[in-house]
């Protein structure tokens, strides 16, 4: 299996491409700004096709490249329905920092940034399977940070101390979890996110955030203070 990861833009976001090897379709995971030109390059050194995109999360810093993207390579984008609305309207899930930002950034490219939906959008389900690029795709609802938040988890073959991957966006980092203060954030909501989708799951599922480094589950269960609160909490 073949997965290139980047941070792009401001955010320092991370993107992924996913694919089972060189020379295949592929999907791409939070094109965010500036994400556009890494995906390119991706693209082109292994020869993939890109055949699909998917949001953990409809927040500008995950998304800002999806229109694009998708027009570019004519792929499908995909997105939790309780966030779709934010991919025409980003402001409506942003902090006013960012938003002041976002404003500046289009002060700086010389007027407006109209965002608009992809024109192949598909929605996400609680528990549904996608089957994409020759990998399948298992999808968690886990709002929290937003009520359309998911995570992605794929299979790992041929690996003996790996048996999945999952793309976690902003649920779960490396010693922490996303924020909740943002509209559409409530940390119960997140808690119980966390509850019930993460700590079930094995350790050895090794987790691909949208900031900052790789971990696992086992170490996040060991380690992030988030997670071993709720593991003893009566």
């Amino acid at each position: 299996m073949l997965i290139a990861g980047f941070p792009a833009g401001p955010w320092g976001t991370n993107c992924y491409v996913a694919a089972t090897g060189p020379g295949t379709e592929c999907v791409v995971i939070d094109p965010g700004k500036d994400a556009a030109d890494g995906i390119a390059e991706v693209v082109r050194e292994q020869r993939l096709k890109p055949v699909a995109v998917l949001l953990t999360h409809g927040h500008v810093d995950h998304m800002w490249s999806v229109t694009p993207v998708s027009r570019t390579y004519d792929s499908t984008a995909w997105i939790h329905p309780n966030d779709r609305h934010l991919l025409a309207d980003p402001m409506a899930g942003i902090s006013p920092e960012s938003a002041q930002m976002l404003l500046g950034m289009a002060d700086i490219q010389g007027g407006t940034y109209d965002f608009v939906e992809p024109d192949d959008v598909r929605e996400l389900s609680d528990g549904q399977a996608i089957d994409l690029a020759g990998m399948s795709f298992l999808i968690d609802h886990t709002p929290g940070h937003t009520e359309g938040s998911v995570t992605f988890r794929t299979p790992y073959p041929d690996h003996a101390e790996v048996s999945d991957v999952m793309f976690s966006g902003d649920l779960l980092f490396a010693g922490s979890i996303g924020r909740t203060d943002l509209p559409g954030g409530d940390h119960a909501t997140m808690l119980q996110s966390l509850t019930t989708k993460v700590l079930p799951l094995a350790d050895d599922i090794v987790v691909l955030p949208g900031h900052g480094e790789q971990t696992s589950i086992g170490r996040e269960r060991a380690t992030n203070p988030f997670l071993q609160d709720l593991i003893t909490t009566p």
